[in-house]
């Protein structure tokens, strides 16, 4: 998130109430839980904010006839299912969550409380819903990717480093995302001239080990894949493509403001706009097993030209033009 959004995102959360006729949504003040799988951020609070502005736009003022209850899980297993057990112990209206590592839990809680997701990259192939037109139970909301992004990943990786005849994909080995998108990259290798191979992210260890034995040999790059894991080792993926001189695709622009070189994804900040109008619905009665899934409508590629400069790279102009955002 540049500053300047973010501060817009933020003064538009605080800006003046719409007027009273609007605001008004019932006599009583509804109850909305968040349930936050990173820390507690500065992109975090950027896509609250987004979250909490669409949610005045539609006339549901926080501290007028909406109360929201917010928790930090930290991607730590055990707090996600603490904290997701304390919100629905709060008996809220509808609860919303990013990840499928924090839906999971929660489902695991209450198959009564509706919950509107983000960010949960596959969730049929994991079990969350039924279906992404009827998902059935509890839960719906707004998926991270389709898996045709994955030949995506792989045409940046071959165009911002043309030498690159090897891929090294970083993905988790026991998500359904994680077999499902190396399998969809596996498949488009071919037609883009690169080979690839997986790389697991159980612990820093292992990815340490994997990516240095990659790196011992020309050409390679790297692509990595969205996992709650993969955000948990972001800083040890940047320093070790930087340090291995990797050309690399990352998933989000999170990657890219730490330091990474490029990023092709869904606009974040997007879906918990989006996320919002879910949110109304379920407060106005409709249920989530009848709100379809929905995949991301906007995507957003980042650039990072000093860490191409520190890789040696220059990034051609075809990207440049299209990237939405430059750091320079």
């Amino acid at each position: 998130m540049r500053r300047r959004e973010f501060l817009s995102l933020v003064a538009g959360a605080l800006a003046v109430w719409p007027p009273v006729a609007r605001a008004q949504q019932g006599d009583r003040v509804r109850r909305i839980g968040v349930l936050y799988g990173a820390a507690d951020d500065s992109t975090a609070q950027a896509r609250v904010a987004a979250f909490r502005q669409s949610l005045q736009q539609l006339g549901w003022i926080d501290g007028r006839n909406l109360h929201i209850d917010y928790r930090w899980g930290g991607g730590k297993t055990a707090d996600t299912r603490k904290y997701a057990a304390e919100l629905v112990a709060l008996s809220p209206d509808v609860i919303l969550v990013n990840s499928a590592a924090v839906l999971a839990p929660l489902l695991e809680i209450t198959n009564k409380v509706p919950i509107v997701f983000v960010l949960v990259a596959d969730p049929v192939g994991a079990g969350l819903v039924d279906s992404l037109a009827r998902p059935g139970g509890n839960a719906t909301g707004f998926t991270a990717l389709e898996y045709g992004l994955g030949g995506k990943f792989l045409e940046l990786l071959k165009e911002i480093a043309p030498s690159t005849t090897r891929a090294a994909v970083v993905r988790d080995p026991v998500t359904s995302v994680g077999i499902g998108l190396f399998g969809a990259i596996q498949n488009a290798a071919p037609s883009v001239g690169v080979e690839v191979s997986p790389v697991n992210v159980r612990d820093a260890d292992e990815i340490e080990r994997a990516i240095a034995a990659f790196a011992r040999t020309s050409n390679g790059g790297l692509v990595v894949t969205a996992s709650p894991s993969a955000f948990v080792h972001r800083d040890l993926l940047i320093a070790l493509a930087t340090r291995h001189k990797l050309p690399a695709v990352y998933p989000t622009r999170e990657f890219i403001i730490t330091g990474g070189l490029v990023a092709y994804g869904p606009d974040t900040i997007d879906q918990y706009r989006r996320a919002a109008s879910y949110v109304d619905r379920v407060l106005k009665g409709e249920k989530p097993a009848d709100l379809p899934v929905q995949a991301p409508t906007k995507y957003e590629l980042v650039v990072n030209l000093k860490a191409a400069k520190a890789l040696s790279l220059t990034i051609p102009p075809s990207v440049l033009t299209r990237a939405d955002e430059v750091i320079e």
